[in-house]
């Protein structure tokens, strides 16, 4: 296998902030704490200091999950470990149908591997993975793209009949097995039929986002010892009652950091992530089993159509946690207070929240892990490999648009003056076609 390296800002459709994180961190290092690099995990996990009985009140949570996911003893070790002082490599996803997309699977891979070569250098460290089955929005992962027979097959379940019901409880239903079917139908090779047999033990009717994609997880890197963590566990949400009250305690003084730190964000030239208005809190209430946004206006809390003071709302958070759930800006908050995060690998998205979070660290948990990109790859088969060495392509020239492409194709396969005849045709079409709309918006 041919492999070659590519720069973010080489790739279409990432962002000015991502491509400055991976490329010229200096530019905006005050938004972040740390480096992004392995070396700077190391440092940060050398002067890590965590609580001890939070350290085994997860691990036991943690234990007791893991074991119903049918995860090994390689994982019962790390968890082990992690009781007694290591810290944690985190990465996490969505939910997605079978797996979700490719990343998903290079997002576990790379903290395992990061774990394995903190733990060689000395610094006893495992792999954990925040599956974000607390998410609502079932449209993102309610479908998958797989390559077989020589050609991309979009996979795609029915939209549940609730709406707004976190994805760890949605039920996969019937219609489950008939992309089975179809997938069976479809795969070929050595690793098929063990592939399908893997898939139809983790997703089956009864099975929810969250438990197929636990069980599917479970097998693949268990073995390798990584840790899976459910946010929907009443459990933790007691555990991190304590951050979910200071973000309603502090809620006036963290929502103005955060339109500073956007303001601060567009001067130097980058757009905020996540839209923060004068109304917005860091919480979710789940009300009837759906997650309703918590809004604050004139000194008081709405969500599901209703209004309650402050005291009141931190009184259920107290009472009930786990009816409260965090935004994207206060997600990566609860999970470094449940576990020593030396460092957590996210996408470009996630990586541009932790700019605006910063502040909520700074306030609420006084350090921050650090942020590490998570490993991308394209992966290029063998007839695409054939098409681009025919017309002497790189894979980047893809990425650049139909009539880029073409001219690309043109300066390098056809001879110049049949290319401006070509050309000089394409222009005159372009030219009838747009005098043909004009007669007709004319009649």
């Amino acid at each position: 296998m041919d492999c070659r390296a590519l720069l973010p800002s080489n790739l279409p459709h990432t962002s000015k902030l991502i491509h400055d994180y991976t490329e010229n961190f200096s530019r905006l290092q005050s938004f972040y704490e740390h480096k992004p690099e392995l070396q700077s995990a190391e440092a940060y996990a050398r002067q890590l200091k965590f609580p001890d009985d939070r350290r085994r009140d997860v691990a036991a949570i943690l234990r007791a999950d893991n074991l119903s996911f049918g995860s090994g003893p390689e994982t019962e070790n790390n968890l082990r470990r992690l009781e007694n002082g290591a810290v944690a490599i985190v990465s996490g996803q969505q939910v997605g149908l079978f797996g979700g997309p490719a990343y998903a699977f290079y997002k576990a891979l790379t903290a395992i591997e990061s774990a394995r070569e903190l733990s060689l250098s000395g610094v006893e460290a495992v792999p954990v993975f925040w599956m974000a089955t607390e998410d609502h929005d079932i449209d993102e992962i309610r479908h998958t793209t797989w390559f077989y027979e020589g050609k991309l097959h979009k996979l795609v379940l029915p939209p549940p009949a609730e709406e707004a019901r976190p994805a760890g409880r949605v039920a996969l239903g019937v219609e489950i097995e008939a992309l089975l079917q179809e997938i069976e139908d479809g795969l070929t090779g050595p690793s098929g039929f063990e592939l399908l047999k893997i898939l139809r033990s983790c997703y089956t009717p009864q099975d929810t986002y969250g438990s197929s994609f636990a069980k599917l997880f479970a097998k693949l890197f268990s073995p390798h010892g990584l840790i899976l963590l459910d946010p929907l566990n009443p459990a933790l949400h007691a555990i991190a009652a304590p951050i979910f009250r200071q973000a309603l305690e502090q809620r006036d003084e963290l929502n103005e950091a955060l339109l500073q730190r956007d303001r601060e964000l567009e001067k130097s030239g980058y757009a905020a992530q996540v839209k923060v208005t004068s109304k917005s809190t860091l919480l979710f209430a789940f009300e009837d089993d759906k997650r309703e946004v918590i809004s604050a206006a004139n000194g008081k809390f709405s969500f599901g159509g209703k209004s309650v003071a402050r005291e009141e709302l931190i009184e259920r958070v107290s009472a009930q946690p786990e009816l409260f759930s965090p935004n994207a800006l206060l997600r990566p908050l609860m999970q470094d207070y449940l576990l020593p995060t030396a460092a957590y690998y996210g996408g470009p998205a996630e990586i541009a929240y932790f700019a605006q979070s910063q502040v909520l660290y700074r306030k609420l948990l006084g350090n921050m892990p650090v942020l590490l990109p998570r490993a991308d790859y394209t992966l290029v088969d063998p007839k695409a490999v054939r098409i681009l060495e025919k017309y002497q392509l790189k894979v980047e020239d893809a990425w650049l648009g139909s009539q880029a492409l073409r001219k690309k194709m043109y300066s390098t396969n056809v001879p110049k003056k049949l290319a401006r005849s070509f050309d000089g045709s394409l222009q005159k079409i372009e030219k009838s076609i747009a005098s043909l709309h004009e007669s007709i918006r004319e009649v």
